[in-house]
C-alpha cells in the first residue's frame, strides 16, 4: 500500500536508512531481542495482576463485587489513554527516553496501589498503572524498527510472546502471592520487577532518532490522518479490538465465576488458568513466520475462527459436570488463546508495514481498537455474568469473536 503523502513525507528525514539507532555497541541482537520481550511482559503484566486477586481484595477493603470489577476497567481505559495521547510520542522524541520515564511512573503508581486505604484510591491507581504500562507498546516498535523488513514478524512474533505471557503468566503470580502473602505484596513485588527492568534497559536500550518533527497536537492530529487513509488499519483495528473484547471478559469473570458454586475455588486457581493460556502465547513466533511466508491475511482469519469455535465451545460448559466444565474451559482457553494471539502477530505484521516512519503512532491506533475491546469486555462481562451467569459471558465472547472474523472476510479485506 502506497503511504499518503502526509504521513509518508516524514520518510524524507532518513533517506537512506529507515531508522537511526543508537546505543551500546556490545549489545547483541538477540540479548536486545530478549530484552524487550522481556520488559514487554513484565510491564504489561501489571495491567493484569489484579484480576485473580478480585475475590479477596474486595472483602479486604469492604467494597461491593461491583466496585472492584471498575479496576480492571479503569486499568483497561488508562492503557488505551496512555496510547491514545503517549504512544504515538514514540516517533517524535527518542523512544528509550519515553520507556525510562514510563518506567518510574510505573513503578510509583504501583506503590501506590500496594498502599492505599480504600477501593477509591485503588481505582485511581489502577487509571495511572494502565496508562504508565503503555511501555509495553513502546518496546514492540522498537522491536519491529530494529528487524530487517524480511524478519519483522518472527522478531515481532518473539516480543509479543514476552508480552502475552507477561499477560497470562501474571494471573498465575498474583494468584499465588495474593493467597499466600497477601493482595498489597503483590503490587510491592510488581513494582520491584518494573525497577529492575527500568534498570536493564538504561544499560541494554539503544537510542532511537526521532522520525517526525511534528509537534505533539500535529503529531495526535496526524492519528486521525492515519485512520482515514489506511483502510487496513481501520479493518486491523476493529477485528483485533472484537477479539480483545471475548478475550476480555472471559479473564476478567473467570476469577468470579471459580470463586462462586459449584466450584468455590481462591485465587490461586484462578491464576493457574493463565498457564493454559500460555500454551497459545507460546505459538506467537509461530504465527510471525508464518505471517512472514504465506502473508499476514491468512493467519488473521485462521485466528479469528479458532476463537470462535473456541468460545462457541465454551458456552456448552454450563450444562456438564463440574469436572468436566473445568476441562472444556481449559482446552477452550487453549484455543482462544492462540486464535487472537496469532491474530494480533498478524495485524502488527499488517500496520507496521503501512508506513514505516509512523510505526509509533500506527501501533497506537491499532492498540487503543484492542484496549478498548479490552474495556469493553471487562466491563460488559461483569454485567452479562451477574445477569445471565457464565453462558451469557461466553456467548457475548463467541459473538464477538465471530463479528472479527467477518470483518477479515468482508471484501476488499485484502486492501
Amino acid at each position: 500500500m502506497t503511504p499518503h503523502p502526509e504521513t509518508s513525507s516524514l520518510a524524507s528525514i532518513h533517506s537512506t536508512h529507515e531508522v537511526r539507532v543508537h546505543g551500546p555497541g556490545h549489545t547483541s541482537h538477540a540479548t536486545l531481542v530478549l530484552l524487550l520481550a522481556t520488559g514487554a511482559g513484565l510491564a504489561v503484566a501489571t495491567l493484569y495482576y489484579s484480576q485473580p486477586m478480585l475475590g479477596v481484595l474486595g472483602p479486604d477493603l469492604h467494597a461491593s463485587d461491583r466496585a472492584v470489577g471498575w479496576m480492571p476497567t479503569l486499568t483497561q481505559l488508562g492503557y488505551a489513554l496512555g496510547l491514545l495521547l503517549l504512544a504515538p510520542l514514540g516517533d517524535r522524541y527518542d523512544r528509550r527516553r519515553i520507556i525510562l520515564a514510563k518506567a518510574a511512573v510505573l513503578c510509583a503508581a504501583l506503590l501506590l496501589a500496594s498502599a492505599v486505604p480504600s477501593i477509591g484510591p485503588l481505582l485511581a491507581a489502577s487509571l495511572a498503572v494502565g496508562v504508565a504500562a503503555t511501555l509495553a507498546q513502546d518496546l514492540v516498535p522498537a522491536a519491529a524498527t530494529l528487524a530487517p523488513a524480511a524478519n519483522r514478524g518472527k522478531v515481532v512474533g518473539r516480543v509479543m510472546t514476552g508480552l502475552l505471557l507477561g499477560i497470562l503468566l501474571s494471573r498465575v503470580v498474583s494468584g499465588f502471592v495474593a493467597e499466600r502473602f497477601g493482595w498489597r505484596v503483590m503490587f510491592v513485588a510488581a513494582s520491584a520487577s518494573i525497577a529492575l527492568l527500568a534498570a536493564a534497559l538504561w544499560r541494554g536500550l539503544p537510542r532511537f532518532a526521532p522520525t517526525t518533527r511534528l509537534p505533539y497536537g500535529a503529531l495526535l492530529g496526524s492519528l486521525a490522518t492515519l485512520w482515514r487513509h489506511h483502510g487496513a488499519l481501520r479493518r486491523a483495528a476493529l477485528a483485533q479490538g472484537l477479539l480483545s473484547l471475548g478475550f476480555s471478559a472471559f479473564w476478567s469473570t473467570l476469577a468470579v465465576m471459580l470463586h462462586g458454586a459449584p466450584f468455590h475455588l481462591g485465587s490461586a486457581a484462578a491464576g493457574a488458568f493463565g498457564l493454559v493460556g500460555a500454551v497459545g502465547a507460546l505459538a506467537a513466533p509461530m504465527a510471525g513466520r508464518i505471517a512472514d511466508r504465506r502473508g499476514p491475511e491468512w493467519v488473521t482469519r485462521l485466528g479469528a475462527g479458532l476463537a470462535a469455535v473456541s468460545f462457541a465451545t465454551m458456552a456448552l460448559s454450563s450444562w456438564m459436570p463440574p469436572n468436566a466444565r473445568l476441562a472444556l474451559i481449559m482446552v477452550s482457553a487453549i484455543g482462544f488463546d492462540l486464535g487472537i494471539q496469532a491474530s494480533l502477530i498478524a495485524h502488527q505484521t499488517v500496520v507496521y508495514g503501512i508506513d514505516p516512519p509512523a510505526r509509533s503512532r500506527l501501533n497506537a491506533v491499532l492498540m487503543v481498537g484492542v484496549f478498548i475491546g479490552m474495556a469493553t469486555g471487562a466491563a460488559l462481562g461483569s454485567q452479562a455474568l451477574a445477569a445471565w451467569g457464565w453462558t451469557g459471558v461466553t456467548t457475548m465472547a463467541s459473538a464477538s469473536a465471530a463479528a472479527a472474523l467477518a470483518v477479515r472476510l468482508l471484501p476488499g479485506a485484502r486492501r
